[in-house]
């Protein structure tokens, strides 16, 4: 008892520093570009094939350290304090990745680790975990391996349990981060009980395309990337109306009630307008220094800075925006929108305290 009241209030500690004070310090600067959250892609490379994902190249090279430490510096000077690592699969070098989490730990960094799990082991999660980690997104998408979805518990259970019974003598956040798309529509609720039962936390995705836009000649599954179809909407819907249940319930998920419900129109063409504060309160450092707003336009060609240099032109923003925002839903960016007011900053700081 005593550990699950000492994690849960490290938990909410760590979101008021390095949440919600930069959020606070951003409303103070609101013309400048501070971001809350960062993403830092450090590898192109994945050591699986997703059929829906069109971020990786396996053709491509990775960040290097001077890059990567001149980042965290340079995010600390805006005030930001999250950094999530991203690829590809961050762990095809974890040497790289442990040396960055401590780097970053060290200067008073919620360093972030999304990872397919593949490459974890015992000592790496030992490891990751001593150096400082705050928080790990376990990407799964089936209980079992299924065509174009490698990413399974079943496929990753050793590591799952180990970083399960190792959460609280490191005090990180765990959470399973799921992708509904068209064949794993009952997976994504058995995932969701799962999670329940070992206390860990849950984050949700739509199996979106790529913008039109973006360049993804990379791209090997244009012929079927799991999409939903019309057929599978009613399942989705009670897929999501059973979620957002269970969140009400007090079942921790990132995503918001208003982001699931979102879920629904999107699937169907018809996102409503959301608060999108992509290249303000949030950008993404590719492997070379360069900027990007988002993670969905890491491969849309223009020119946004780099870090030290940042070049976030407010009508740049609009007018990129205008065209991809009714074909997204991301979740990271919607999360951030919805919760970018004072009313609501009780309850993100809430999330962080109901795991474990």
């Amino acid at each position: 008892m005593g550990n699950t009241i000492h994690y849960k209030l490290q938990n909410g500690v760590r979101a008021v520093r390095r949440w919600v004070i930069p959020y606070l310090k951003s409303q103070i600067h609101k013309n400048e570009f501070r971001p809350i959250l960062c993403y830092l892609y450090t590898d192109w490379r994945c050591n699986i094939d997703c059929h829906y994902c069109f971020q990786y190249n396996n053709d491509l090279p990775g960040m290097d350290m001077e890059t990567a430490k001149s980042s965290v510096d340079w995010l600390r000077s805006l005030g930001c304090r999250v950094i999530s690592l991203m690829g590809g699969e961050p762990l095809v070098r974890k040497d790289f990745v442990l040396k960055i989490v401590r780097y970053g730990a060290k200067n008073g960094f919620f360093m972030y680790l999304p990872t397919n799990g593949y490459l974890l082991d015992r000592d790496f999660i030992d490891d990751i975990g001593r150096a400082g980690i705050a928080a790990i997104n376990l990407a799964v998408d089936a209980v079992a391996p299924k065509k174009g979805l490698p990413k399974a518990l079943l496929a990753i259970e050793p590591q799952f349990r180990y970083l399960v019974q190792r959460q609280k003598k490191y005090g990180y956040i765990l959470f399973f981060n799921i992708n509904i798309c068209r064949n794993n529509i009952k997976d994504v609720k058995l995932l969701t009980e799962i999670a329940h039962q070992n206390q860990i936390g849950t984050d949700y995705h739509l199996n979106e395309p790529p913008q039109q836009f973006v360049k993804v000649e990379h791209y090997k599954h244009h012929d079927d990337m799991l999409s939903i179809t019309p057929e599978q909407y009613d399942e989705v819907d009670e897929l999501l109306d059973w979620l957002i249940q269970k969140q009400r319930e007090g079942w921790p998920m990132v995503n918001s009630i208003a982001h699931l419900k979102a879920f629904k129109g999107r699937m169907r063409g018809q996102m409503a307008r959301w608060d999108c504060r992509a290249g303000k309160n949030g950008a993404l450092i590719r492997p070379d220094g360069s900027l990007s707003p988002c993670f969905d336009l890491i491969t849309y060609e223009y020119d946004w800075g780099r870090i030290w240099a940042p070049e976030f032109d407010e009508d740049k923003l609009r007018e990129v925006k205008e065209k991809c925002l009714p074909y997204c839903s991301s979740t990271c960016f919607y999360t951030m929108g919805h919760y970018y007011n004072f009313r609501a900053v009780p309850e993100w700081v809430r999330k962080h305290t109901r795991v474990g």
